[in-house]
């Protein structure tokens, strides 16, 4: 596990998307997935989405480990059809490289996320001198 502490995050007070950076930073990745909708989908980069709890569960607990996530600023947004759209932006740490990334969630009425994307932020000269 790498870290309990309690995330904070500048523009952001919603519970589920802290536990879920508090979550994934101490290897948790069955509260992680807990945190999705039954249908809930995580689209990671450069991947086909990842749909349902368990597929979630099963694939952050292969691919989630070793990482270290550092949230540092979002904002909230109220959509059309009671959903909640959240950007946060900060960075991702591997034991091999450090990236600015964003994260968008969109949640349900009943605050589960219904969607959850990562993105990189770096240009395509930055991700190439990373497979070197």
């Amino acid at each position: 596990m790498i870290s309990t502490s309690q995330t904070t995050i500048e523009g952001i007070t919603e519970p589920v998307i802290l536990n879920y950076f508090n979550y994934l930073n101490a290897g948790d990745f069955e509260a992680t997935a807990n945190l999705f909708a039954p249908d809930g989908i995580l689209q990671p980069p450069f991947e086909s989405p990842i749909i349902g709890r368990e597929a979630i569960a099963d694939y952050l607990t292969l691919e989630g480990r070793g990482l270290e996530l550092y949230p540092k600023q979002g904002s909230i947004e109220p959509t059309e059809d009671e959903q909640t759209k959240i950007v946060v932006v900060g960075n991702v740490k591997t034991p091999l490289l450090g990236v600015n990334v964003s994260w968008y969630f969109i949640l349900t009425p009943n605050s589960e996320i219904a969607f959850a994307e990562i993105r990189l932020l770096a240009s395509l000269q930055e991700l190439l001198h990373l497979k070197k």
